[in-house]
């Protein structure tokens, strides 16, 4: 049975967001400097810069950012192997 990009692209956001919500717990734990430390909680910025559209009257800040990290990728695996499960 196919899954819908929609499913898709939702599972993989929650996997992403569930390992991003995990690092950062761990990273409560572990203290900060250790190797350990920065495995979990460093992470890589993906997407354009911030860009601000300054009218008179209207300011408008628009931009979009993606962290991911080990924690990260470990959740979309997660996600992956739920939604084959999925009906």
């Amino acid at each position: 049975m196919r899954k819908s990009v929609g499913t898709v692209a939702l599972a993989l956001l929650l996997g992403v967001l569930i390992g991003a919500i995990c690092s950062e717990l761990i990273g409560l734990f572990l203290e900060e400097g250790t190797v350990a430390h920065q495995l979990f909680v460093r992470y890589v910025d993906f997407g354009p810069e911030v860009t601000r559209l300054d009218l008179v009257v209207l300011e408008l800040t628009l931009g979009l950012k993606i962290r991911f990290n080990l924690m990260s990728l470990v959740g979309v695996f997660i996600a992956s192997q739920i939604l084959r499960w999925y009906r």
